[in-house]
């Protein structure tokens, strides 16, 4: 007998105007962070991915010069976040020096995702970081200490 497997997701989409999409960005994923229980459960992980999200999202502004399209989709084994610009123009991840007031966006979505790739669409890119889920936690060792 063969096992068939099917991918459950799902997604949620918003559009950022250049002039206010930030903070509208973060406090949209904080809230979708909550519906999957991340906030509670792995309140330094959704740090992680709301200052992702910050820095994709002004990258899109300032970079690009374009609104963003912030996309997350969960599929149970990683939370895809998504951010669309209209620029086709790939990021350049560079060695900021110590007086440089920018360039360590990309090194700390490296840091903090658990992978990040970029992709050229026919209308810009697509910046994308995946972050696993929390561990469950082990059986037993709940309230212990």
């Amino acid at each position: 007998m063969t096992e068939h497997s099917s991918l459950r997701a799902v997604g949620w989409a918003r559009s950022l105007p250049v002039s206010r999409g930030v903070k509208t960005a973060r406090d949209w994923t904080r809230r979708h962070l909550a519906t999957i229980g991340w906030l509670e459960r792995a309140p330094d992980l959704a740090d992680s991915i709301l200052l992702t999200v910050s820095e994709l999202v002004t990258n899109a502004h300032i970079h690009a010069r374009s609104s963003a399209q912030l996309i997350l989709t969960w599929d149970e084994k990683c939370l895809h976040v998504t951010v669309h610009d209209s620029s086709p123009q790939l990021p350049d991840p560079r060695q900021p020096t110590d007086g440089s007031l920018g360039g360590r966006g990309l090194l700390l979505i490296d840091a903090l995702a658990d992978d990040w790739h970029t992709y050229r669409c026919p209308r810009g890119k697509d910046v994308t970081a995946c972050f696993q889920p929390p561990a469950p936690d082990p059986a037993g060792l709940q309230g212990s200490g």
